[in-house]
């Protein structure tokens, strides 16, 4: 597989904190790269950096070849690049449909179109009823967003980054705040979603992460400590000893 993302040498501090310490990984195209570690181990201060939310004091960061120092948050969302949030961002009072539409409009460079408008262009409909079946939302369409259950409000989100056209899904711990069956529900989610997209996620449930994930990163302290494939970091010492040895799963439980 080719490589998609690359991360070399990444330092953000703030004062004296190094809060991204010499961070270096590979994401490649096709893979679903999880990015884990303990509460405080910077993983979301990474993700701002990869989105472009937050300016990193060094290291490069490259997609599909391309330095993204020049590039800002709207230019890496065209570019191909795309994040869903960990606390979920939609238009509370809009319906589902609506939600989608604007996303779907804005991707196509009509935003400043009157409502009406939008509503009615019928190829940006399709396309938004299209992403709400994608996402599990094609009986809330009507629905304003602001009521739909937290969980349902993820998979809102998750459409709307669709609207992107992404190569690549940044994903922040999709499954926070989630039950047992809410959380499967979102694991079945991101496996259809995998197969026409690279995914970078972000996420605390460790069964989910070895289930879902090709790859895994582990960061600790600001600094990736291993990266490899599952079985490579279910069995690598210092992983566990980062964990306490209490949140792997077991390898016949993550099989």
């Amino acid at each position: 597989m080719a490589e998609l993302l690359r991360v070399q040498g990444l330092v953000k501090r703030f004062g004296a904190l190094r809060a991204t310490d010499e961070a270096s990984f590979e994401v490649l195209e096709g893979e679903v790269h999880a990015l884990i570690g303990p509460n405080g181990a910077g993983k979301t201060t990474l993700i701002h950096q990869i989105a472009g939310s937050l300016r990193p004091d060094g290291g490069c960061i490259r997609f599909r070849g391309q330095d993204l120092a020049p590039f800002d948050m709207a230019a890496r969302v065209q570019a191909g690049l795309v994040r869903s949030h960990q606390i979920t961002s939609v238009f509370p009072r809009c319906s589902v449909l609506d939600n989608l539409v604007l996303a779907v409009q804005t991707r196509r460079g009509g935003a400043r179109q009157w409502w009406q408008a939008r509503r009615t262009q019928i190829v940006v409909m399709a396309e938004a009823e299209a992403l709400a079946q994608k996402v599990g939302l094609s009986s809330q369409l009507e629905r304003a967003a602001g009521s739909l259950s937290h969980a349902e409000q993820r998979q809102l989100e998750i459409g709307l980054a669709l609207a992107a056209k992404p190569r690549l899904l940044l994903l922040d711990e999709p499954m926070a705040g989630m039950g047992p069956d809410e959380s499967e529900h979102m694991l079945e989610l991101l496996q259809l979603l995998r197969l026409n997209m690279t995914l970078l996620l972000v996420e605390h449930d460790m069964d989910a992460v070895f289930r879902l994930a090709t790859r895994i990163s582990v960061l600790v302290g600001g600094r990736v400590i291993a990266s490899g494939t599952p079985e490579h970091i279910r069995a690598h010492a210092g992983v566990r000893e980062a964990y306490l040895g209490d949140e792997m799963p077991a390898a016949e439980d993550a099989a």
